[in-house]
């Protein structure tokens, strides 16, 4: 008898301080130990590579209020397939939106034994409710979102300079922002030309913006994230910033990674997002800057909604809803092209794992280190599909990556030491501050 829970052998565990022969061991849902393959009797994977859960920490669960675009059970068992063990929920898109403790408590009604992983939740910063940060915040929100130009619905609207400067210095927590500038920022116009859309959003419009956050982040010393970064010249300010000692992190998505602008067809709408997917040099440029770490992590930014909405009738990209279901891809998509560009797995889990789980606050996520939650993933880095819709969770089966070719399959994942699939009954929990700021996490190097 070892004493353990749950014992996962394998040739390839990936650690923070890289890749090697492991005996993961568990106990009460934690990593009780990391120690030698040899070490420990247990579960031996073989040719799998075992992971950290990944970490999701920008996903649109849009309910309650406009549950017909996706929803706590369907996000939630989308991520699971994935590989994503945890998510945090974005303030809007929900009616009504979590801007307020009210609002948060009945998105967590909403939620509650419907998901299939861990769930945290961002609050919303939007005019006139700066009052209730303070109380949103001490009810467990990670931090809060503002947007600077149209969120696209009219119960979250965007914050002008002096109302973001307010918000930051209002409470003591990371703010999110949507950077784009809405002086610079066009009316999309009615047409089927991606590069019509395209041109409306223009990697200044991005640029200008987080001068902006930044400007403001130097007046009140708040910690700031710039959400889903496409243009890599909105880079050049974050590196003067940090010069400085603002506290900036960023973040990009998959599409803007792995897809451009010239591979996007006209019409094909489901290729839509905000800010937009730009050309192949801005791509890896984008690479580069996720290599030298700085861009800091790699989530999903999943945006679904109903197949009308994106107006596949028309391909009008003006008129469509701008946003890419990508929650249960993102592995498999960042794998492919990663290692095609010569990075491993080591670099994934750092920028889909770590770091989010770093940036917000979750302690006892996104790493396999004595201590924290046992979420843990079994691939096959060299099992190869073809992407299907109707293999897809989320509620409604639309992705730009239908018929993509990608390398990398989920094998098994673990919740806390539990075995756990899509179609098992739901066993995540809720994540707050007082329970990430809680935990104990050693260096689990044994």
């Amino acid at each position: 008898m070892t004493g353990y829970d749950l014992v996962l052998r394998s040739r390839r565990v990936v650690l923070p301080d890289g890749e090697r022969p492991a005996a993961v061991c568990v106990r009460d849902g934690r990593i009780a130990a990391v120690a030698g393959y040899d070490a420990v009797p247990g579960t031996d994977l073989r040719e799998l590579v075992l992971l950290p859960g990944l970490v999701d920490t920008h996903v649109h669960v849009n309910e309650p209020g406009r549950t017909e675009w996706e929803g706590f059970a369907s996000a939630t068992r989308a991520a699971l397939a994935g590989g994503v063990t945890t998510i945090v929920d974005m303030p809007l898109n929900s009616v009504p939106p979590t801007v307020t403790v009210e609002a948060l408590r009945r998105k967590q009604r909403a939620a509650r034994g419907r998901c299939h992983v861990d769930v945290g939740f961002w609050g919303g910063a939007v005019p006139g409710n700066v009052a209730e940060l303070p109380g949103l915040h001490a009810a467990g929100v990670l931090g809060f979102k503002a947007f600077l130009v149209d969120s696209g619905v009219p119960e979250f609207p965007p914050l002008d300079s002096a109302g973001l400067a307010e918000a930051f210095g209002a409470v003591d927590a990371l703010f999110l922002v949507h950077a784009e500038d809405p002086a610079e920022v066009g009316v999309a116009p009615s047409s089927s030309r991606y590069a019509d859309f395209l041109g409306s959003r223009p990697p200044g419009a991005e640029r200008r913006a987080v001068e902006v956050v930044l400007a403001a982040a130097r007046r009140t010393g708040a910690r700031v994230h710039i959400l889903h970064l496409s243009a890599a010249d909105a880079l050049v300010p974050v590196v003067q910033a940090r010069r400085e000692g603002i506290r900036v992190t960023v973040e990009t998505c998959p599409h803007y990674l792995t897809l451009d602008a010239a591979g996007v067809p006209d019409g094909a709408t489901e290729f839509k997002c905000c800010p937009p997917i730009r050309d192949a040099a801005n791509r890896a440029a984008l690479w580069a800057a996720l290599a030298d770490g700085l861009v800091d992590c790699v989530v999903s930014d999943h945006s679904p909604c109903p197949p009308a909405l994106k107006r596949f009738d028309s391909g009008n990209f003006g008129a469509a809803w701008g946003g890419i279901a990508s929650v249960q891809l993102g592995l498999p998509v960042i794998w492919t092209e990663a290692r095609r560009r010569g990075h491993g797995l080591a670099d994934v889990v750092r920028w889909m794992a770590q770091r989010p789980a770093e940036i917000a606050g979750l302690a006892g996520k996104g790493r396999i280190v004595e201590g924290a939650d046992a979420d843990l993933v079994a691939l096959d880095p060299d099992g190869e599909f073809t992407v299907d819709p109707a293999e897809l969770f989320h509620r409604h089966p639309v992705t730009p990556y239908a018929g993509r070719r990608l390398t990398g399959r989920i094998r098994g994942t673990w919740l806390r030491g539990e075995p756990v699939g899509a179609m098992d009954p739901p066993r995540g929990r809720f994540l707050d501050r007082d329970a990430t700021l809680g935990a104990t996490i050693g260096r689990g190097t044994s």
